[in-house]
């Protein structure tokens, strides 16, 4: 695999979580596809798209350059994830395989599965990568089916925080942001949930992203403005209707230079601490919603 520059390379700004460090994204053998750290409880959280290795058969033949790789994942996002619930880590990168895309869509073959950037020599990628990618999609939503159904027996419901960023700096480094107006700090995606069945966790996690700080301002946090929620959501929404709250949630990548990949450690902490302090509302709204128990 082609050496990763350090400042590229994402590792957990804390330290207190297994992460892609330069080492890691330069090794031969990339990091598992994901990790799943258990703590008790009916909390859930996913970072899809913060990992950045790839296997060396997709690393050797990928076209894209690294910055422009790294400006369409979602560094950092694994860095938000309430570490007093269950978390999914994904350690690789969405261009070996998209998990908030349908199966069919989730390897980008060419231009046009991929914001029109040409990835590879010859314009798509061949069947055998693409088969490679799809079973590390296939296990990883057995192994999120095996969670959810883990936690739905024990606690009776589960809220999934499913995270993710976006870019606002699309133009260039040195352009105007994105209009603020259509263009939230917070972005949280119901479009694929019973918005009814699940309102009092949706607004108990809207209203306590709103009462904190970032940079100095409250977080602007609406809903289905940017995003309504990918093929995550849509699929936990589907197999679990009654049991799980799939809550979309995008930050706007003001926590990072977008165009460099560098972070402001600040920013981060503050994202992390918002989304923490929310945890409390959200489950007692789930257990208003499902009646959540302790373990058997």
């Amino acid at each position: 695999m082609p050496s990763t520059p350090p400042t590229l390379a994402h590792s957990p700004i804390d330290g207190s979580d297994p992460g892609i460090s330069a080492a890691a994204a330069a090794a031969p053998d990339p990091p598992a596809l994901w990790q799943i750290h258990r703590v008790p409880g009916p909390l859930l959280s996913t970072a899809i798209h913060a990992g950045h290795a790839l296997r060396g058969e997709v690393a050797g033949l990928l076209a894209l350059p690294e910055d422009q790789r790294l400006r369409e994942e979602d560094p950092y996002t694994d860095d938000f994830l309430p570490t007093t619930g269950s978390r999914i880590l994904v350690h690789r990168s969405r261009f070996e395989v998209d998990l908030n895309r349908p199966r069919d869509g989730a390897v980008y073959r060419g231009p046009d599965d991929a914001w029109g950037l040409d990835l590879w020599p010859g314009g798509e990628l061949g069947d055998d990568l693409v088969e490679g990618s799809l079973e590390l999609y296939d296990a990883f939503y057995r192994d999120l089916r095996h969670a959810l159904e883990e936690r739905v027996e024990r606690w009776g419901g589960v809220a999934l925080f499913d995270v993710h960023s976006y870019n606002h700096r699309r133009e260039g480094p040195h352009a105007p942001a994105a209009d603020p107006e259509g263009n939230p700090d917070v972005n949280i995606g119901t479009g694929n949930i019973d918005r009814q069945r699940w309102a009092p966790v949706v607004e108990a996690l809207m209203a306590e992203l709103r009462r904190r700080r970032v940079l100095g301002r409250p977080l602007d946090v609406r809903e289905n403005v940017r995003f309504r929620g990918g093929h995550l959501s849509r699929w936990t929404a589907a197999e679990f209707p009654a049991t799980v709250c799939p809550l979309a949630i995008e930050f706007k990548k003001i926590f990072m230079d977008e165009w460099s990949g560098r972070p402001d450690p600040g920013a981060v902490a503050e994202i992390r601490a918002a989304l923490a302090a929310a945890v409390p509302a959200v489950l007692a709204a789930l257990g208003q919603v499902v009646g959540t128990r302790g373990p058997a």
